[in-house]
């Protein structure tokens, strides 16, 4: 058999490609196999900050109507947002509810547990959160704790964490035959991106609250973060609920594409009202103001 010279070369393509990709392959195993990943993707340009403003603007309207069509159709919406410290959980979530009604839709971030909420079912605590008909709630961090923190810091015992892997699909399943619907979003960010992050937050005096010295703990149990996460993937990743993994290293993307997502898993329709007109205001002339003096006022110093 012949072959050309542009046969060659690109045979010679063909192979050097094939051994780079199997060098990548060989390289993501070893990550794997040692533990050391987290699904993230690869490096991207950065948004264009009037691009990305106006996409979310954009969100934003759709978000509202989306709020009409859940409060039209007495829908019941539970999302819960999971994921690595400084993953950018909490950006997401405050950039849903900027523009909702917050009567309808409310951020639950319980704290640690009471020592009568110790003695308690372990769902017991989350249950009264849970929406009535109309309402969308958002778990900001959920019963998921025992599955990542609690059992990787070991403050529960290794009997009431299988406790909790057989019987979460079950509660899950119990509630969206209730009909709740039910959206689980895990925020996935590299190693060195939390690094950063962390760093921020060390030299922010605005965002100090928000690291801990769990935090800095957790920074060190990586592996052992990633361990759990893959053992609740794999007995929590339901066909009624699944999880939805958001690539979170860039927080303008992330917020983008998990609103984005949120948007398309339940339809919903325009339920906008026409305009209200403002009728020209009453006014009563009978009416006499008390002096001034006898209110208190704010110091205008600005």
């Amino acid at each position: 058999m012949r072959f050309s010279t542009q046969n060659l070369l690109t045979m010679s393509k063909h192979e050097k490609d094939k051994k780079h990709h199997d060098k990548e392959h060989d390289d993501s195993n070893k990550q794997k196999e040692q533990g050391h990943y987290e699904v993230v993707e690869s490096k991207k340009e950065k948004l264009d900050k009037h691009f990305y403003e106006n996409e979310i603007e954009k969100l934003d309207v759709e978000l509202i109507k989306f709020q009409e069509w859940i409060k039209f159709k007495k829908l019941k919406v539970v999302l819960i947002f999971e994921g690595r410290d400084a993953a950018g959980k909490g950006g997401v979530i405050k950039t849903i509810t900027e523009c909702l009604n917050p009567r309808y839709c409310r951020v639950v971030a319980l704290g640690v547990p009471t020592e009568k909420e110790k003695t308690q079912w372990y769902f017991q605590r989350y249950v009264p959160h849970l929406p009535a008909a109309g309402e969308m709630v958002i778990f900001d961090r959920s019963w998921y704790n025992r599955a990542g923190v609690e059992k990787v810091m070991g403050f529960c015992t290794d009997e009431e964490y299988l406790e909790f892997l057989r019987s979460c699909p079950e509660f899950e399943r119990m509630l969206i035959r209730s009909n709740i619907i039910l959206i689980k979003y895990w925020f996935s960010v590299s190693d060195k991106e939390q690094e950063k992050r962390f760093h921020d937050r060390i030299e922010d005096p605005t965002k100090h609250w928000k690291l801990s010295p769990m935090d800095v703990e957790s920074r060190n149990r990586w592996v052992e973060y990633s361990k759990a996460k893959d053992e609740m993937f794999a007995h929590c990743d339901i066909k009624q609920a699944p999880w939805w993994v958001v690539h979170a290293d860039d927080k303008k993307r992330a917020r983008l594409n998990c609103i984005s997502h949120l948007l398309s898993l339940i339809p919903y329709e325009d339920l906008t009202p026409e305009p209200i007109k403002l009728p020209p205001r009453k006014e009563d002339h009978s009416y006499v103001r008390p002096p001034i003096t006898d209110q208190n006022f704010v110091p205008d110093i600005y």
